[in-house]
């Protein structure tokens, strides 16, 4: 009973933040890889981030890196990404997941960049 839930977004205007969280349980959240991606409509997901199982190291696409941080809490069993520096680009449902998507795919959280 795999479970992914994703929180935070809503509607930015460009230059500003949000932090999205993504509650997991089901499994053993330490041991994996995490990851982040987006989707907006009529578009395939796309990669955002990675963070290996301890943390320790992270990737980024090359559309946010220096404006986003993937990030961690293994106690709490919860992912996070850190969007700074928001775009109208950017602006797509977010989901987090294993790597290739191993744990399904939870209802994402919206992300809006607009004035």
């Amino acid at each position: 009973q795999v479970q992914l839930v994703e929180s935070g977004g809503g509607l930015v205007q460009p230059g500003g933040s949000l932090r999205l969280s993504c509650a997991v349980s089901g499994f053993t959240f330490s041991d994996y890889y995490m990851t982040w991606y987006r989707q907006a409509p009529e578009r395939p997901r796309e990669l955002v981030a990675t963070i290996s199982a301890t943390g320790d190291i992270k990737n980024y696409a090359d559309s946010v890196k220096g404006r986003f941080t993937i990030d961690r809490d293994n106690v709490r069993n919860t992912l996070w990404l850190q969007m700074n520096s928001l775009k109208p680009e950017d602006t797509a449902v977010y989901y987090c997941n294993g790597l290739e998507g191993r744990f399904g795919w939870g209802q994402g959280t919206p992300v809006t960049v607009s004035s």
